[in-house]
């Protein structure tokens, strides 16, 4: 952690001498509540944005990524957002038909995301694999499939909400891509084993490791945080033989933000070695762009997915909602 913080102050003390400030103000950012945390990207990334536009970031935080897109809707026009940064391709399509987002404008070469990366709106800056994390302790023969987690015996987990949360709509998509119409069914089945439902990723990891459930619904990097941070292999992520469901996160700016020459600054900066180093050991994610070292030697010793599950941002954009009422009446029932 030491040494990413040495790395990050040079790469912000040389991206201020090599990209002078377009403009004096502030930069208003929403985001989610892990994002700001104080163990969170959000502190460091301030920090040398702020060094290079000589600039105030303002964060302003919400549960979870669905959240954001609920939260711009209540706000409309009168948002104070110049940038949005957490939602997920899940939510580009239905944030892009918003109207609320303005094209980025910045070049996006530097991206490494699997699959490519070709949107004139949003950029990404991380991406991972959901998963279930398990305790070692508490499950010593975790499932093998999605099939086997369903259908087995391995107690009680925490997920999250689909309608506020972007793992808990990657929960219910990664379902539906596997079962597609009988989808409903498998979250009959997943009801017998949900502990409870959180609005947000952080209170359902606090949670499972506080010992309330041996498993939550996570993502496959997540056990990298506990070997590097606290030493221990105990919580690891179950590789399922289906694939798992591919999740890349994105900030875009508004169109208030499109007036503020900091925002396309932002963006840019975070494709950056600046803004990237950051988020391996922080965020728990795989970085979007290249970083200016290797990744922690934990980050090779993560599931590797057998093949990467995902719709179109217009193929959820279009059934969201019919899904989530299929999920919300399979739950309650």
């Amino acid at each position: 952690m030491h040494r990413t913080s040495i790395i990050l102050a040079a790469a912000a003390s040389l991206a201020a001498t090599v990209f002078p400030s377009q403009a004096e103000g502030t930069l208003t950012v929403y985001t989610y509540e892990s994002f700001t945390a104080e163990w969170g990207p959000g502190p460091k990334i301030e920090t040398a944005f702020e060094a290079q536009c000589g600039c105030d970031v303002e964060f302003v935080s919400v549960a979870d990524g669905v959240a954001l897109l609920n939260r711009l809707r209540l706000e409309g026009g009168s948002t104070d957002a110049d940038i949005v940064l957490g939602l997920d391709t899940n939510l580009t399509a239905e944030a892009r038909e918003s109207g609320f987002f303005a094209p980025h404008g910045i070049d996006t070469q530097a991206v490494t995301v699997p699959g490519g990366w070709s949107d004139d709106t949003f950029v990404p800056f991380d991406y991972s694999y959901f998963a279930v994390i398990y305790d070692t302790q508490a499950i010593a023969e975790p499932p093998q499939s999605m099939e086997e987690f369903l259908s087995g015996d391995y107690g009680k987990i925490v997920v999250q909400d689909p309608r506020t949360s972007t793992p808990g709509l990657g929960l219910m998509l990664w379902i539906r891509k596997l079962y597609g119409d009988d989808a409903p069914e498998a979250y009959e089945q997943l009801k017998e084993s949900v502990l409870t439902v959180t609005p947000g990723w952080s209170e359902s990891y606090g949670l499972f490791t506080s010992g309330e459930a041996p498993m939550v619904f996570s993502y496959t990097t997540s056990p990298a945080y506990h070997m590097i941070a606290e030493e221990t292999d105990r919580y690891r992520a179950a590789a399922f033989s289906e694939g798992h469901y591919l999740q890349i996160e994105v900030a875009g700016q508004t169109k208030k933000g499109a007036d503020n020459p900091l925002a396309a600054e932002f963006l840019q900066f975070m494709i950056s070695p600046a803004f990237q180093d950051v988020i391996p050991e922080t965020n728990w994610m795989l970085p979007a762009a290249p970083t200016s070292e290797p990744l922690d030697e934990a980050f090779g010793k993560l599931v590797e997915p057998a093949q990467a599950l995902l719709f179109t941002p217009e193929e959820v954009a279009e059934n969201r909602k019919d899904w989530v009422d299929e999920w919300l009446e399979a739950m309650s029932r």
